[in-house]
């Protein structure tokens, strides 16, 4: 089980400061989650995902079931000793891979809509094209070997009781940004239908997040956490899709929070990028995770003070300074722009870990920045 203490409440916004409590140690909140989608941070061994200030990972159940099965991470005493990371873990439900494998997929579209197609949008009996939802659960094809796997509430619960973390999430949709009205109603009671599914089935002393859905649609939204408030979860995340634009989605989180227990830590799902993180906290998140530090890097780029810098132009070859002459991290400390940049450019895997280890370090020193913010009164 978890606890939650919120210890300060910001006046100018509904940022808070908080501690949360869970058998693997304390997280300061609000806290960037660091994703480990195969129970790693990609590039780096657990040790650095510590020295990067990382409190807490996310760890996705779906990838885990395929490979290597969750029986294989019991046998080896859980995702903590399996993956020698002995700070507190959130597992995901598997609910969003039923948006991302499915109608994400079809359409080549994110959480936030980047640009709406006239005419374009899914109605009420549609279905994904390598997915089948129904009432009990949802139907998938491994992308491994093709075989049918089948996730519910109840495997969903199973498999995420026997991966072992401290936290984790009831089975859901997350449901796509042209899903239409009557769609996502639809989608919206089956996902309650399986929250109180998943509050029967487990067993364990884990602690269960519900995730709050509804897309874009205030009246459903405000149901959704109205509904999931009321019952006996430990947290609560917010998932789905996020309408049209960022200002969209910040509308959405004031929607939701206010109809949550506020004793309850809220953690969003997916969301990170940097220019997000004061917006979303000043608005009650406690918890969010999000890619962005570790795709990004795989990608040669660093996130700086002085903005993003693309360490696969040649220009940088000749610049002798470190990534960001602010950053007290090793990466900073020790090599230089122009070998990263070498490295990159020469397909390194060593670039790769040196910009993850910046990249990282830097969002949690953005974060640990903020809660300083709330504690001084500034935010």
């Amino acid at each position: 089980m978890i606890d939650f203490k919120i210890l300060k409440k910001s006046k100018k916004s509904k940022a808070r400061l908080g501690l949360l409590k869970t058998g693997k140690g304390l997280v300061e909140t609000p806290c960037f989650v660091a994703v480990a989608t195969q129970a790693v941070v990609k590039t780096l061994d657990s040790q650095e995902v510590k020295e990067t200030k990382s409190q807490i990972l996310i760890v996705n159940t779906f990838h885990l079931h395929l490979k290597p099965g969750e029986d294989v991470i019991k046998k080896a005493g859980g995702l903590h000793q399996f993956m020698n990371w002995q700070r507190p873990l959130m597992t995901d439900s598997g609910g969003f891979q039923v948006f991302s494998l499915g109608f994400g997929k079809d359409f080549g579209m994110g959480k936030i809509l980047k640009k709406r197609v006239a005419n374009q949008k899914i109605e009420y009996s549609q279905q994904p094209k390598l997915l089948k939802i129904t009432q009990d659960g949802v139907y998938f094809r491994s992308f491994l070997d093709g075989k049918k796997v089948f996730l519910g509430p109840k495997e969903s619960i199973k498999i995420q009781e026997k991966l072992g973390a401290d936290i984790i999430f009831a089975f859901d949709e997350c449901t796509s940004p042209i899903a239409d009205y009557k769609y996502t109603k639809k989608s919206l009671e089956r996902t309650h239908r399986w929250a109180r599914i998943c509050l029967k089935e487990k067993k364990s002393s884990q602690a269960l997040f519900g995730i709050v859905q509804g897309g874009r649609y205030k009246d459903l939204r405000v149901e959704s956490a109205g509904f999931l408030g009321d019952l006996p979860f430990d947290g609560f995340g917010i998932g789905g899709e996020f309408g049209d634009n960022k200002e969209k989605m910040l509308e959405m989180l004031n929607w939701v929070i206010k109809e949550l227990p506020e004793q309850k830590p809220r953690h969003l799902l997916g969301i990170g990028y940097l220019e997000d993180i004061p917006r979303i906290i000043e608005r009650g998140a406690d918890l969010f995770d999000c890619s962005v530090p570790t795709h990004y890097a795989r990608r040669g780029i660093a996130f700086t003070s002085m903005g993003k810098l693309d360490l696969g132009k040649i220009e940088f070859l000749k610049d002798k300074s470190p990534l960001d002459k602010k950053c007290s991290c090793f990466v900073c400390q020790n090599y230089t722009r122009n070998y990263i940049s070498h490295l990159f450019r020469a397909k390194e895997i060593t670039a790769l870990k040196l910009l993850t280890f910046h990249n990282l370090y830097f969002f949690n020193s953005f974060v640990e920045k903020i809660r300083k913010k709330i504690k001084e009164g500034k935010i």
